[in-house]
C-alpha cells in the first residue's frame, strides 16, 4: 500500500506521473491527501473532498486495516500520529495532545521512526545562545503524505465514518484544508531549491528552523557556506514586501547572518517584492514546482 524507501521528491514525481496535470496547485493539493499510496485514476482537477469520499472514506474498512498493520496497530501509536498529524510536530506539544508521558512517547517514537512511519528533526542550535539547560523540542515529520492525511482527519473520527457519517470529516477538511497542505507545499520547496541550487551553489543542508525566538519555513546551508532563510506562502493572496521585511528581523533576532533570502508563494508576489529579486532574494512560485517532476 504504502511507497517504500521513496523520498518525497520521488513521490510527487511517480503521483505526477500517474495523474499528470498542468495545474500545480491541484497536483500539490490532491498529493498531500493520496501521496505516497498507489491509486487508481484520480482526476486532480476534481474537488478534494469529493475524492476523499469516493477513494478513502467508502473504503474505510480495507484500508484501516492496512494502516494497522504498518503502524502495529497500538492506540497508544494511533494517539500520537494523531497528535503529530494535527499539531505543529513539536515533542512536547505533541505528547501533551496524545495525553502521553514523556517516556511512554520516546519510546513511541523510536518504534515509529524503526517503522518508517516517522521520522525526527531536530532544532538547530549554532545561532542562538541558548543556556546549557535549556531545552528546544525535536520535531515528528510523517514520511508518506497520505498517513498524515488518515490521521489528521480519519482515524479521529472513525466512529461517525465507519457507521457512514461524513459529515464530521467533511467539515473538518473544509475548515483545515489549507493549513493542512501547507506542510506539504513547504517540504517541496525544500526538494525545489535543492534542485534549483544543485548546479549553482549545491544545498548541503535544508530544513525548517525553530527556537525560543523565531520560526523560519527554510533554512539551508549551501556548499560554499552561504545560509539561506525563507518562508512558504501557501495561501490566495500575493505575498508583499512587508514578508521579506519579516524574514529580515527575524534573522536579526535570531542571530543568523543570512546571505539569501528565499520566499515560496502559491499565488505570487506584489510588484513592489518582485522588484527587489536578485542574488540575495529569490523568488519562486507553485508553478515551479514543474521542475520536481522533470
Amino acid at each position: 500500500m504504502i511507497s517504500d524507501n521513496t523520498t518525497l521528491k520521488e513521490e510527487f514525481k511517480i503521483f505526477y506521473k500517474e495523474h499528470p496535470s498542468k495545474n500545480f496547485e491541484d497536483l500539490v493539493e490532491k498529493f498531500a491527501i493520496f501521496g505516497g499510496v498507489g491509486w487508481g485514476d484520480i482526476d486532480t482537477s476534481k474537488p478534494s473532498y469529493e475524492l476523499i469520499e469516493k477513494l478513502i472514506l467508502k473504503d474505510y474498512n480495507y484500508i484501516r486495516n492496512d494502516v494497522s498493520d504498518i503502524t502495529g496497530g497500538a492506540p497508544l501509536y494511533h494517539a500520537l500520529l494523531s497528535a503529530v498529524a494535527m499539531g505543529d510536530g513539536k515533542t512536547h506539544s505533541s505528547y501533551k495532545r496524545a495525553k502521553l508521558e514523556k517516556e511512554v512517547g520516546d519510546k513511541a517514537v523510536v518504534e515509529l521512526v524503526d517503522r518508517g512511519i516517522i521520522r525526527v528533526e531536530k532544532p538547530k542550535k549554532e545561532f542562538t545562545s541558548w543556556s546549557d539547560d535549556e531545552k528546544i523540542d525535536n520535531k515528528l515529520y510523517f514520511t508518506t503524505p497520505f498517513l498524515r492525511f488518515w490521521f489528521a482527519f480519519v482515524s479521529p473520527l472513525f466512529k461517525g465514518i465507519k457507521g457512514g457519517d461524513y459529515s464530521e470529516i467533511k467539515k473538518r477538511w473544509q475548515n483545515r484544508e489549507a493549513e493542512f497542505t501547507n506542510l506539504i507545499f513547504t517540504q517541496l520547496a525544500h526538494e525545489l531549491i535543492k534542485d534549483i541550487f544543485a548546479k549553482e551553489d549545491p544545498i548541503v543542508e535544508i530544513s525548517s528552523y525553530w527556537d525560543k525566538e523565531a520560526e523560519f519555513d527554510i533554512f539551508a546551508k549551501t556548499k560554499s557556506g552561504k545560509i539561506i532563510l525563507g518562508s512558504t506562502k501557501y495561501t490566495n493572496a500575493k505575498v508583499k514586501k512587508s514578508e521579506l521585511t519579516r524574514l529580515q528581523e527575524f534573522a536579526k533576532k535570531a542571530n543568523i547572518d543570512t546571505d539569501i533570502f528565499v520566499i515560496v508563494s502559491k499565488k505570487g508576489f506584489s510588484s513592489e517584492l518582485k522588484a527587489l529579486k536578485g542574488e540575495n532574494l529569490r523568488l519562486f512560485t507553485i508553478k515551479n514546482f514543474a521542475k520536481l517532476v522533470e
